[in-house]
């Protein structure tokens, strides 16, 4: 069983044309993508997006990603991408869910670990920044 995320977001998508090969299945390396997508709606929803990460003074690496596919996505399916935020403190750890939008049925389930390094001297940090943890407590009071 998965650990559950302290809070989720999801987001839309539908299986676009140049995503896929010439059986109309999705590329596995377009999955990196929509976990981008999902990642950029929860970082959004905290108030932490990657304006709010580079004025703060540092980058997120991702420096552990793993996808297991459970079934292909096909051109036109509607997708849910589910983005749930599982650790913040001393990292960013995301779990994500692409499921088909209409029967619910798991396609793909992924996870990410990202890192914060300060943009001044490229040391990697072994805690959050304030201003990450801030937002993520803010987010975890909305209703």
């Amino acid at each position: 069983m998965r650990k559950p995320g302290v809070l989720h977001v999801d987001t839309a998508l539908t299986v676009p044309f140049f995503d896929v090969d010439s059986m109309h299945v999705v590329w596995h390396g377009h999955y990196v993508k929509y976990l981008e997508i999902a990642r950029c709606a929860l970082l959004d929803h905290i108030g932490y997006g990657y304006r709010a990460m580079q004025e703060a003074g540092y980058q997120w690496p991702v420096i552990d990603l793993q996808l297991r596919y459970a079934h292909a996505a096909r051109f036109g399916q509607r997708l849910n991408l589910r983005a749930d935020l599982v650790e913040w403190e001393n990292r960013l750890k995301i779990h994500y869910l692409i499921s088909d939008a209409e029967s619910g049925a798991r396609l793909t389930r992924a996870s990410t670990v990202q890192v914060a390094v300060s943009l001044a001297d490229g040391a990697m940090q072994l805690v959050s920044p304030a201003a990450f943890v801030h937002a993520v407590e803010l987010a975890l009071t909305k209703p």
